[in-house]
């Protein structure tokens, strides 16, 4: 479908350049009444620690100012500079600290935030966005448009090597500063899911001072409501008020600084630990409830739990057929079929995450239900035919299947630091399951250096897992197209080489016709699903809980907690 011949302007809550069809819009609208419902069930999620000096209040009072909210997370930090990082637990820090250009208020749709307004040129290459004036940076710097293209040019630098960011923004080409308070970025080609990216925290927009310094010297500066104020790694990220806080998004419950006077990210990364130190007083709210936890919370007086279920890719298997035994499709979709996911998630999970049959999250626009259809889901007398076809029909002495005298063997690396979500239990019943049809998984453990230096960039890994938060069908592209791999900044960790796939992603994310969009997508899903590029787990959920004393927190698009409108009650 050709451009539209009209300038599109896109400001308040209109939606994005590209609209979408009837079938769309109405998932559309149950996703966002479930965002929605999200989002008020979370400001009524409450919190607080225990014998801090704020004031007395009566009971049914407004907001309070004052007092330490702490807010423990599985994961851990590994960058500062939301360009480099791409970790879930970068992106719940550095909203706290960043703005971005807009915000995305539901499924399809956005509003302004640092922008005020912008428009879009005819031929989908230009934007054209007016800033909010009298917004100043933590460190004191002036907001202009000198910082939005200082941010943009640093997340594409390769010297910033960006292991995300800057794949959200492939087709960028340069920003022009047409004056203090207008900036016009214009790109390589149509990308209609250019917005959406500039409202993710990947993307904040970082001051232009912070910028210059050297690597050595870096310190997140933003505009957001809460400044950067240390970092002891693997231990904690501590946060203070910004007392001058102006910028807040479209839809904020309130204006200027935020109540609480400081925010302390603490990383534990054992579940039960972390849950003893909210259910101790230790942390005022926790992310990641244990699953074996969840019903005993859900009954204590005094805390509140909250669940939303994360849009973007699901907690998936990728299987790289580049290598080995999983060159074959027949090997790939037989491990798939030796995996009883339902039987799996259900017994380590509670009921808590749904399974998957869609490397897609059913949140997540342009979710096709029907390509389940290609998923070859658990089956294991297929599995064993299919190994027997593609000639692994011998077996060793331990039952493991053997061809040419080597022995049907799958490396998936294991992560220690990056597990949460018993997902190492998981991955035993994934091996356990495997075995019985004669595939063996070797689960080697490996430190953050090793996995990525030589696992995800050198490639040597048959599996690997990981989910990937971001409310958009574009994560597609993240994760498969050819172009994307890890050492490209992209998710494409089974290192698929689709020319088809490459085709249907670019062409839903430069088209403005929303039917073909949605062919695209379901294209892709269908494909990775016939070819078992990606096993799909489950879908993650946040499970978060609070003591009774937190009010206010809400949930952004990505289910991040936002903390701006959070304050202590008595």
């Amino acid at each position: 479908m050709s451009l539209s011949d009209e300038t599109v302007t896109t400001f308040d809550d209109r939606p994005a350049p590209r609209r979408r069809g009837l079938r769309s819009r109405r998932r559309f609208a149950v996703v966002a009444a479930l965002l929605v419902i999200a989002v008020v069930a979370a400001v009524l999620v409450v919190s607080a620690r225990g014998g801090d000096d704020r004031p007395a209040r009566a009971a049914g009072a407004g907001p309070v100012a004052g007092g330490t909210l702490t807010y423990a997370v599985a994961g851990t930090q590994v960058s500062l500079d939301p360009a480099v990082a791409a970790t879930a637990v970068t992106g719940l820090i550095d909203r706290n600290v960043f703005d971005s250009l807009i915000t995305q208020t539901g499924p399809d749709t956005f509003g302004p935030w640092l922008a005020s307004k912008w428009e879009v040129s005819a031929d989908g290459r230009t934007y054209t966005f007016t800033l909010r004036q009298g917004v100043t940076f933590h460190d004191g710097t002036p907001f202009t448009a000198d910082a939005v293209k200082a941010t943009l040019d640093h997340v594409v630098d390769p010297a910033t090597k960006s292991a995300y960011a800057a794949s959200l923004i492939a087709p960028y080409k340069e920003s022009r500063v047409v004056n203090d308070h207008v900036v016009e970025v214009t790109l390589a080609r149509p990308f209609t899911p250019f917005l959406q990216a500039l409202s993710v925290p990947y993307l904040g927009i970082q001051s232009p001072a912070a910028l210059a310094k050297p690597v050595a010297d870096y310190r997140p500066v933003g505009t957001g409501p809460f400044s950067f104020v240390s970092w002891e790694k693997d231990k904690r990220v501590t946060l203070r008020k910004n007392p001058g806080y102006a910028s807040p998004p479209a839809g904020a419950a309130h204006r200027g600084a935020p109540y609480l006077d400081d925010l302390v990210f603490e990383f534990v990364g054992e579940d039960a630990t972390r849950y003893g130190a909210l259910t101790s007083g230790q942390a005022q709210g926790i992310a990641g409830v244990p699953p074996v936890n969840a019903a005993r919370l859900k009954s204590l007086p005094g805390f509140s739990f909250a669940t939303q279920e994360t849009p973007g890719l699901n907690y998936n298997l990728y299987l790289n057929q580049t290598r080995g035994p999983l060159r074959d499709v027949r090997v790939r979709r037989a491990l798939s079929a030796s995996i009883n996911v339902d039987e799996l998630v259900k017994n380590i999970y509670f009921g808590l995450f749904p399974a998957a049959r869609n490397p897609l999250s059913r949140t997540t626009a342009d979710y096709d239900a029907a390509a389940e259809g290609d998923f070859a889901s658990y089956d294991p007398q297929e599995a064993k035919r299919l190994l027997d076809e593609a000639g692994w029909t011998k077996t060793d002495e331990n039952g493991y299947r053997v061809k040419d005298g080597k022995t049907l063997t799958l490396v998936w690396p294991y992560w220690a630091e990056g597990n949460k979500e018993q997902r190492d239990v998981l991955a035993q019943g994934v091996q356990a399951q495997a075995k019985l049809v004669g595939i063996k998984i070797e689960r080697p453990t490996v430190d953050t250096g090793a996995f990525v230096s030589k696992y995800l960039i050198g490639g040597a890994y048959d599996l690997v897992d990981v989910s990937f938060a971001r409310p958009t069908p574009d994560v597609l592209r993240f994760a498969f197209a050819s172009g994307n791999t890890y050492a490209k900044a992209g998710g494409n960790v089974a290192l698929v080489k689709s020319p088809e796939i490459d085709k249907w992603v670019e062409e839903a994310a430069e088209t403005l016709d929303p039917a073909t969009a949605a062919r695209d997508y379901s294209s892709v899903q269908r494909e990775v699903l016939r070819q078992a590029y990606v096993v799909p787990l489950y879908t993650p959920v946040q499970l978060t809980a609070f003591s009774a004393k937190v009010r206010g927190v809400a949930f952004d698009a990505q289910t991040y907690p936002v903390f701006y409108d959070a304050w202590l009650g008595a």
